[in-house]
């Protein structure tokens, strides 16, 4: 990606921190951790997933 393209996926994120009422800025960066975390651990659990079904039809 691009830095303006990731500025501009944080900035709207961070948007929607604010909304939902998450001002404090540590929070927030905990949040999106916490986000990136979950999307690594489902992408790896898909590709498992993957993997499993090319060896099964195997």
């Amino acid at each position: 990606m691009l830095d303006s393209e990731i500025k501009s996926k944080i900035n709207q994120l961070w948007a929607k921190f604010w909304s939902g009422g998450i001002s404090n800025p540590l929070t927030a960066i905990e949040q999106m951790s916490y986000l990136m975390f979950m999307k690594r651990l489902s992408d790896e659990d898909n590709q498992g997933k993957a993997n499993f079904k090319l060896t099964k039809l195997e």
